[in-house]
């Protein structure tokens, strides 16, 4: 009889590993993925990479006049569903905020993937390092004017690549499925704008957006 059992809670563990690991695999509630705490990540992998960025960014600040306090911070190499624009503070290495953004579609009716141009007129993402400039409203509402300060994006003012909002971008993150793509810019949710409105216009320097891999 105690064989029996045995061999019956054997099977139902079995059967409760098996269960878990299709779940797992189905929702791809994974090691891989993200999870967000107080709207910060837990992902070991990705904050040393944001920490990473930070000691750099806190060098180029100081030398440049840049806020010395926060700064924004894209990885691209994270899908457009999830959550991959961070609000960093530069004092305490920290995320105080993190939302969705889109990359830009390269004037293909959907990229698939990510392409990356700073040619006037490419409709794609440029990578770099960028200063936030003036406010300003436009066929999206409020935006911000950005400064292109790298090789890789000195043609964002030219080509009209803006920090804005879109009710497209959702508040909440959508993973696995894609946000919308744009032509080029950094577009972010209306909420989220909202906040990054506040630290901007708050910000008696201008702050720094880097877009990177």
């Amino acid at each position: 009889m105690k064989r029996f059992l045995f061999v019956c809670l054997g099977l139902l563990l079995a059967l409760l590993v098996v269960g878990s690991s299709w779940y797992l695999s189905k929702y791809r509630v994974t090691p891989k993925n993200t999870v967000y705490k107080n709207g910060s990540p837990s992902d070991k992998k990705l904050l040393l990479k944001l920490n990473d960025r930070a000691l750099f960014v806190k060098r180029f600040v100081k030398s440049n006049g840049y806020n010395n306090s926060t700064c924004f911070l894209v990885d691209m190499s994270i899908e457009s569903g999830r959550n991959r624009f961070f609000v960093y503070d530069l004092q305490k290495d920290s995320v105080l905020h993190t939302g969705l953004v889109t990359h830009g579609r390269c004037n293909e009716d959907w990229l698939s993937g990510r392409k990356y141009g700073n040619t006037v007129g490419c409709g794609c993402t440029s990578l770099g390092k960028y200063k936030i400039g003036n406010p300003y409203k436009g066929r999206f509402g409020l935006a911000y004017k950005l400064h292109g300060l790298d090789s890789t994006n000195n043609n964002a003012y030219k080509r009209y690549v803006v920090l804005h909002s879109h009710d497209c971008v959702p508040n909440r993150e959508v993973d696995p499925a894609p946000i919308c793509q744009s032509d080029g810019c950094p577009t972010v949710s209306f909420s989220y704008l909202t906040k990054l409105a506040e630290i901007i216009d708050g910000s008696e320097k201008p702050v720094l957006l880097w877009v990177f891999e």
